[in-house]
């Protein structure tokens, strides 16, 4: 199944894969394929049956190298106040499933942003970052809103102000993915973390994703008072009576993601 030819979609089971498939330009985000991301982010999150988002880029050079610079995605309506990359962002930043990002090569400019907005991420040990928009008189302008609160302080003032990359484990070292791995092993590694999540209860997974995003940007008194709110709702759905029960019975339960 495919939304266009810039946004690959798989469905299998309960885990939709989304793969920006730009291989000859390193997998760069064109306005077409940014709209069909900004799409199938939203539409993931209003089917309960989907648990797991992984997001990658074809081939086996880059995840994504960020903007085409030659596709329109700086040929901004300038009556219009949202612009469709950050309108993609704000999707994946709201939807309710969980985005696992598999780093296959090249995360530069955009793509950062992309890995910013994934709850987690495995890369291959050949795997670059970077923000290099400084090298052609530009700045990361929108990924700075996710990614500077991801990163210590003057690591991403020094990735912003020289533009040079950063190696896999440098990323790892500074949070920006959760495990390293040789490119033999990134599926696995990848399948495996993916397994992980849809194992749990959906809804509370849901719940708590929610949850976290709308208190991220709150001061503790803010983030506790909505989360003690939250707390009282969790008994209510199925999962949590369902899992419950399998505690006490000594089985393993049945999620319905309700």
């Amino acid at each position: 199944m495919s939304t266009s030819d810039t946004v690959l979609t798989e469905r299998a089971g309960n885990v939709l894969r989304l793969t920006i498939n730009r291989p000859e330009k390193r997998n760069a985000i064109n306005d077409e394929a940014i709209l069909a991301l900004t799409a199938a982010f939203d539409a993931a999150a209003r089917e309960a049956d989907i648990r797991a988002i992984v997001l990658t880029g074809a081939g086996e050079k880059a995840f994504c190298s960020g903007a085409d610079l030659g596709g329109g995605v700086f040929d901004f309506d300038y009556s219009e106040p949202i612009s469709n990359y950050a309108n993609m962002l704000r999707a994946a930043r709201r939807t309710t499933v969980p985005v696992i990002g598999r780093i296959n090569g090249f995360c530069l400019a955009g793509g950062m942003g992309l890995l910013a907005v994934c709850d987690m991420a495995v890369a291959s040990s050949t795997a670059k970052f970077g923000l290099p928009e400084v090298k052609v008189g530009l700045f990361p302008m929108q990924v700075a809103a996710i990614l500077q609160s991801m990163i210590p302080a003057r690591k991403f003032a020094e990735m912003c102000y020289t533009g040079e990359m950063l190696t896999a484990d440098e990323a790892l070292a500074c949070d920006l993915v959760n495990y390293v791995v040789d490119p033999a092993e990134l599926d696995a590694k990848v399948d495996w973390l993916v397994d992980r999540v849809v194992t749990k209860s959906p809804s509370a997974i849901r719940r708590g994703k929610y949850a976290l995003n709308a208190t991220s940007g709150m001061t503790f008194e803010q983030a506790i008072s909505f989360l003690e709110s939250q707390i009282g709702l969790m008994p209510q759905t199925e999962d949590a009576r369902e899992g419950l029960a399998a505690f006490a019975e000594k089985r393993s339960p049945n999620w319905t993601g309700r």
